[in-house]
């Protein structure tokens, strides 16, 4: 058995520095790259794409709303045709960095708000997928799992990823707990993994009220900008590892 680790990096912008990026590579099989529009800034790309290599990390584009102040987590009214133009702008611009390191785009994952309105807005969900087909349709989609963005990707005939959180619970619908509530985030590293395992194991979860839902897990998300990201990264591979589940970026 095996499961993809990735991690959301790339996320300092001019003097500000965010996460541990560096120390969290190694341990993670996937990097999703911000792309200058919630998070990072051209000579962030370029460094956190050429330490990807270096750490033979699967390299993908991490598009978000255009919401720095934000950190693109606030939801916007969003045409189709804008979330087609932003997520194709920041692809590109990712990959001309990619490719200059002489290295090839895996993956595409929507960050935060954007994701989040994709999961449940199926116009959103087909514009995004339909900007990453025409772009390079071999690239990967990660998505929620059971979403309407995987949906869109299968239908537009990209490969998909179905996506779970280490640190954020579930509602009984499957969607992610809004950070707005109370109980969104899990803090305590225990949890976390126990909830990972039978994600991977079992392919269930528990929801805030308590219902057990189903869920597919093909990659699992680390936050790398939390207090205590590299910790958490560092037992989550070593449980998994010990469980016999290999940690293996997505094919």
């Amino acid at each position: 058995m095996q499961i993809d680790l990735n991690c959301d990096l790339g996320e300092s912008f001019g003097s500000y520095r965010i996460g541990n990026d560096e120390a969290i590579l190694p341990l993670v099989s996937s990097v999703n790259i911000a792309c200058g529009y919630h998070a990072g800034d051209p000579s962030v790309m370029r460094k956190t794409v050429r330490q990807a290599l270096d750490s033979h990390a699967a390299i993908g584009a991490h598009p978000g709303l255009p919401d720095l102040q934000g950190f693109g987590r606030r939801a916007w009214t969003l045409s189709p045709d804008e979330a087609y133009d932003i997520v194709l702008y920041q692809i590109g611009a990712l990959d001309g960095f990619v490719r200059s390191e002489g290295g090839r785009m895996h993956h595409v994952k929507p960050h935060g708000a954007l994701y989040n309105m994709a999961a449940a807005d199926p116009f959103l969900a087909k514009a995004i997928a339909k900007a990453i087909y025409k772009y390079d349709a071999s690239l990967i989609l990660f998505g929620l799992s059971g979403s309407e963005l995987l949906k869109a990707g299968k239908e537009t005939g990209l490969k998909t990823a179905s996506e779970v959180f280490a640190d954020r619970t579930y509602q009984s619908s499957g969607a992610l707990t809004p950070r707005t509530h109370p109980h969104a985030l899990i803090t305590d590293h225990g949890t976390a993994i126990e909830q990972v395992k039978k994600m991977i194991l079992e392919q269930k979860t528990m929801s805030t009220d308590g219902q057990e839902i189903p869920i597919t897990a093909d990659t699992v998300c680390i936050h790398g900008d939390g207090a205590h990201a590299l910790e958490f990264a560092e037992k989550i591979g070593r449980e998994l590892q010990q469980s016999g589940i290999e940690i293996k970026s997505v094919e």
